[in-house]
């Protein structure tokens, strides 16, 4: 992937956030069918799991999906930069480091969130894994830890790493509360602090800077792009997907699209009955698209049929008749 796309603007312009359990390769199929130019990343991969685990089955993904990223998980730099070796060879367009995830297993890990207690420790993971590719190597990361707001904190932490050779940073503007809070209250709870992430960019003018969280609509993500490099979407692209329709158009210079729900659905059935073909359930696929038809009538029903065990052994082309049914019949016009 290019440091620029062919706009001149940056590729980090828009994106999809990594989430656990979420963006695997089906998932990332699915969004690629509403927005062509958008960066997608996969979700956090572990160095152990890529070291001692079963690689093919972390890593693979398909053509279409590109610019992919994929996101690691450590604390080792001997063991992110063989893991930065892997993401070269397997083709992906840029490799990050996860500096942002507050669970407890990461925790125990001594990653994620932890690392931006130890900037030191993420520079020499940055520049570890940058004299191991030539990809890209970025980090995502937290404004601060726990309870403390402090704008020097932040400041400091992309300032060391940056030293490292990191250009781009994806910053999620929230605390990260290592006790206390669940992962999905550390995404609801510690207030955002827009502020910080444009600071960040007023005193780093050289560094891509891209802001993740809070973000939900096409007019929040033009607004923060009059500051920033970047927008990252995570919950609301994947609960309402039709919101990147737009993406290409309004953010990447493209002509206005005909795309359609319809056609994203015929693609992604399609696209099951070659997974099928694999051994692969048209069930672990269709849950990513959920979202699809969201605000149009008949679509609580739509996602009942496509969610209902009892269709699992019929073929996906089937069920889709079956959902369509619900659908008002001016909307598949």
């Amino acid at each position: 992937m290019e440091k620029e796309v062919s706009s001149g603007r940056s590729a980090w312009r828009l994106s999809v956030a990594p989430m656990m359990d979420w963006t695997d390769h089906h998932c990332r199929y699915f969004h690629r069918q509403i927005t062509r130019h958008a960066l997608l990343y996969t979700e956090m991969v572990t160095t152990g799991a890529l070291l001692h685990g079963d690689v093919p089955r972390h890593l693979d993904y398909n053509d279409e999906e590109h610019p992919v990223a994929l996101q690691l998980g450590g604390s080792e730099p001997d063991d992110l930069a063989a893991c930065a070796r892997l993401a070269q060879r397997w083709h992906y367009d840029e490799v990050n480091l996860n500096c942002g995830c507050p669970s407890e297993r990461v925790q125990r890990g001594a990653f994620g969130a932890c690392l931006m207690n130890e900037p030191r420790l993420v520079a020499d993971c940055v520049k570890a894994m940058r004299d191991a590719t030539s990809l890209p190597v970025t980090v995502k990361h937290r404004i601060g830890i726990d309870r403390t707001e402090s704008y020097a904190f932040v400041r400091d932490f992309v300032g060391t790493v940056a030293a490292a050779g990191c250009e781009v940073f994806i910053v999620h503007a929230r605390n990260a509360w290592l006790q206390g809070l669940s992962p999905k209250e550390n995404r609801e709870v510690p207030p955002l602090r827009y502020e910080f992430v444009h600071q960040l960019k007023g005193e780093f003018p050289q560094l891509t800077i891209v802001l993740n969280g809070g973000v939900k609509t096409n007019e929040q993500v033009a607004e923060q792009l009059q500051i920033l490099d970047g927008v990252m979407l995570g919950r609301e692209a994947y609960h309402n997907p039709w919101v990147m329709a737009e993406w290409d158009a309004r953010f990447f210079g493209e002509p206005p699209s005909d795309l359609t729900r319809a056609a994203v659905e015929d693609a992604m059935v399609a696209y099951m009955q070659r997974q099928a073909a694999r051994g692969t359930p048209w069930s672990h696929i269709s849950r990513h698209m959920m979202g699809l038809w969201n605000g149009v009538p008949g679509a609580r029903r739509w996602r009942q049929v496509w969610s209902d065990h009892r269709l699992k052994e019929r073929p996906a082309h089937e069920v889709q008749a079956l959902a369509r049914e619900a659908l008002l019949p001016a909307t598949m016009a």
